[in-house]
């Protein structure tokens, strides 16, 4: 798992972790975004996502350097933008690159 993670994050990708945190596996959301933090710089975004399609569902838009670890649980959908994610007003872009390959 944690070679797949490294591989993901050197690639670039957005990386989506479900069910991060348990009972069983308290570290594994920590340990998870220090492998991906070596790949990443300290501000990029980060969306946790709690009780995803509820009513009760919740969004918080943070960086991979403030992610609030107790906010995290089985529920939670935590997604950790690419180097090229940024924030526009309360979501995260990634570009698909296009500008890079055609003049727009």
């Amino acid at each position: 798992m944690e070679e797949r993670l490294r591989r993901a994050a050197e690639g670039d990708f957005v990386i989506v972790l479900f069910n991060p945190k348990s009972k069983g596996r308290p570290d594994h959301l920590r340990k998870a975004l220090e492998i991906i933090g070596n790949y990443r710089p300290p501000d990029t975004p980060v969306g946790i996502v709690k009780a995803v399609s509820r009513e009760n569902e919740r969004t918080i838009i943070t960086t991979l350097k403030d992610v609030p670890y107790e906010e995290v649980d089985m529920e939670t959908t935590v997604v950790v933008g690419s180097t090229r994610t940024f924030l526009f007003d309360q979501y995260m872009v990634t570009p698909r690159g296009y500008s890079d390959k055609y003049e727009i």
